[in-house]
């Protein structure tokens, strides 16, 4: 069966599988389309607050339903590298809308909290359960009831992911997501990762290692590794919540401004009060969905995803599962090598064709689906394109080149930098896990070890200074999943794994927590679900029990007797640690509502 034919079959069961839910979503979408401009409901009470500040000739706009109203949902904070540029946002948008004949205003902000300030802190226990939260405040800024259209601005991790979540749930509205684009190249990624190891070697100080950071993270726009911030782009341009070409380009620049003014007209074009009525619950379906995860396998895109795609489809009543990700990677070629996969960073990755080259790639092979519904109007092929800036400063868009302009980072259907995409499925009698092996060398791809049993990054940290983890072994840290501890990012493994890796052991790492954007070198079974704290299968592993992982036959064993794994009464740990500090009292209810990973570990979509 052809690449196309495929990815058509895997497409159609997903369609399958989510008609029940798909079709009662569209019929609460579409009554709430039909009672019209939403501010026709109000009465004059509510819609004398809801246009309070603005001037006269707004008010009488607004009052008649005969302009439209863009809500603004900002991510802003200026602690955000890649959020500080929104803050000049909504001057810009609502300047844009005034010149179109519409009025822009600011719904609401949501929370945006930087994964790379918290790694490795209390406060990264809450990161997960951010999205779902980021969802609820867009929902509430929403609720007002006064918008014909959303803009969203975000970029970074779990915030692009809960601001679909929320287009999704407001999915009678059309929704333009507006991004602000990397930082320019500072220190290479691979010389910062280099720093690390020597740092976690002992071999240079916090003096030393501040200055890498520094160098790397030094200025306004994503951190320019290929992490879940840089998936985020991806993802909305290849699911047409971009206007095409938007996603890579930097903060401060013109072509970054004449791309928000563009985006804010758009968004008053689409509206119902125009002839392209573009709700966001019609306009993305199991073909954006399928497409966005295509773009994932073909740039070797963040694990998180295979957590934020499930969530956000569901927000849309399709079923992702796991098991489609894994059979779509299977049929989809790396394309792109960023690092963690390569030495590019996403700046390189624009430069050599970007978003336009890729996807025009993947249209050429059939696939992704162009027959879908876009922001653009058009379908997929209109993003085929790269954005430059005309002369009267509005947005050129001229075709993407038919060739690669830098090969080692950006490669053809023909010449791929491996058949197919760097996220599988894992299963066995440990339950389900994911792994990225975009960036792990070949030889790697099966460790069969003994288990050396971890319950937090600190206690595998000490192991390691302490002389311990010269060996062979797959690191088992337990109770690292949502309902446990929300599911932190175990980042710090990364560097003394790496360096147990280097110095010629076979290593791997077995968790029921995240490694996210950043999976790198080291093989990592991530997301195990059932958790420990569910009582899985991880949370009857014993010290020095042989585990094989196998990334090729995409299984996951302990080799232990059957029936004497299922007389093992799995460990329990005291996890009131986790329980308080920095915020962690107040998602006690979520804790304890989230779904398993494999559902999208969402506190909104299990039930």
């Amino acid at each position: 069966m052809s690449a196309h034919a495929r990815i058509s079959a895997i497409t159609d069961r997903i369609v399958e599988r989510s008609k029940p839910s798909r079709e009662r979503y569209l019929e609460r979408l579409r009554a709430a389309a039909s009672k019209g401009v939403a501010r026709s409901v109000l009465g004059c009470a509510n819609l004398a607050h809801g246009f309070a500040v603005c001037s006269p000739a707004e008010k009488d706009a607004l009052a008649g339903d005969r302009i439209a109203n863009l809500g603004i949902i900002t991510a802003y904070n200026d602690m955000l590298s890649a959020h500080q540029p929104f803050e000049t946002y909504p001057a810009i948008i609502r300047e844009a809308a005034a010149e179109a004949g519409g009025v822009a205003q600011v719904a609401g902000g949501v929370p945006a909290m930087c994964d790379g300030v918290t790694q490795g802190q209390p406060g990264m226990e809450l990161s997960l359960f951010s999205r779902d939260l980021i969802a609820m405040s867009a929902g509430v800024g929403l609720s007002h009831n006064m918008f014909d259209a959303a803009l969203f601005l975000g970029v970074c991790d779990k915030i692009v992911p809960g601001l679909v979540i929320a287009a999704l749930s407001f999915g009678h509205l059309p929704s333009i997501f507006v991004p602000a684009g990397p930082m320019t190249t500072g220190l290479p990624n691979d010389e910062k990762s280099r720093v690390r190891q020597l740092f976690a070697e002992g071999k240079v100080g916090r003096a030393e290692l501040l200055e890498a950071e520094s160098k790397s993270y030094h200025g306004p726009g994503t951190c320019t590794f290929y992490g879940t911030a840089n998936s985020n782009q991806m993802l909305m341009e290849i699911m047409g919540f971009h206007m095409p070409g938007s996603s890579f380009i930097n903060p401060g620049t013109p072509l970054r401004e004449a791309l928000t003014r563009e985006a804010a007209k758009r968004a008053l074009a689409i509206t119902a009060l125009g002839n392209e009525f573009t709700p966001a619950g019609e306009m993305i379906d199991e073909r954006s969905i399928v497409n966005g995860v295509v773009g994932l396998h073909a740039t070797g895109g963040s694990t998180n995803h295979t957590l934020h795609l499930v969530a956000m489809a569901r927000a849309a009543g399709i079923h992702l599962t796991w098991q489609d990700i894994a059979e779509l990677s299977e049929i989809v070629p790396l394309l792109a090598r960023v690092y963690p996969n390569g030495l590019a960073d996403v700046n390189h990755f624009q430069a050599a064709g970007g978003m336009g080259f890729l996807i025009k790639e993947l249209l050429k092979h059939g696939l992704v689906h162009d027959d879908v519904r876009t922001v653009f109007g058009q379908g997929l092929a209109a993003y085929t394109v790269d954005a430059r800036l005309g002369e009267n400063g509005a947005v050129l868009r001229e075709p993407s080149p038919d060739k690669s302009v830098d090969p080692k980072v950006l490669s053809s259907i023909e010449t791929p930098f491996q058949a197919n995409g760097g996220l599988k499925m894992l299963r066995g009698n440990l339950g389900k896990a994911v792994i990225k092996i975009s960036a792990v060398k070949p030889e790697r791809h099966i460790i069969e070890a003994p288990a050396i049993i971890f319950h937090s990054q600190q206690e595998l940290q000490d192991a390691f200074k302490e002389g311990k983890l010269n060996r062979d072994f797959i690191a088992v840290v337990r109770f690292q999943g949502p309902k446990a501890n929300g599911m932190p990012e175990l980042h710090k493994l990364t560097p003394p794994l790496g360096v147990l890796q280097d110095r010629g052991f076979r290593v791997a790492l077995l968790t029921d927590g995240r490694m996210s954007g950043a999976s790198g070198k080291v093989p990592a079974a991530i997301h195990v679900t059932p958790e420990a704290v569910d009582g899985g299968p991880i949370a009857r592993i014993r010290e020095g029990d042989i585990i094989r992982l196998d990334a090729i036959k995409g299984t996951l064993e302990l080799l232990v007797d059957a029936a004497d794994l299922a007389e093992r009464e799995p460990v329990t740990v005291d996890l009131s640690d986790n329980e308080f500090g920095m915020g962690r009292e107040l998602f006690a209810p979520f804790r304890r509502a989230v779904g398993a990973s494999d559902q999208g570990a969402s506190v909104l979509f299990h039930h």
